[in-house]
């Protein structure tokens, strides 16, 4: 082998060691970044649920208030009429 030959596969060898390295650093780098990002999405995740789970009763509630609304209005008009009807009565025995 020549000196020219010995020294391009020293480079060679060294380059190839290099961008190991350097790809493996770069990996773990990026591997760290992604866990960390996917942790922050995972805790967002949860807190919109818990959000969204507050607002789901929210709805219930109300939408269980407006059906007790109504129940109170269709009994009051009841009660209106039959003052009404009470009062007709009331009026003709006089």
């Amino acid at each position: 082998m020549t000196s020219d030959t010995i020294v391009a596969l020293i480079t060679g060898g060294l380059s190839l060691i290099g961008v190991i390295v350097t790809v493996i650093a770069g990996n773990r780098k990026t591997s760290k970044t992604v866990k960390e990002h996917s942790d922050l999405t995972i805790y967002r995740i949860d807190e919109l649920e818990k959000k969204v789970e507050k607002h789901n009763r929210v709805v219930e509630r109300v939408y269980f208030l407006e059906r007790e609304d109504a129940v109170e209005k269709e009994a009051l008009k009841v009660i209106n009429h039959r003052i009404k009807d009470l009062e007709g009565f009331h009026k003709k025995e006089e």
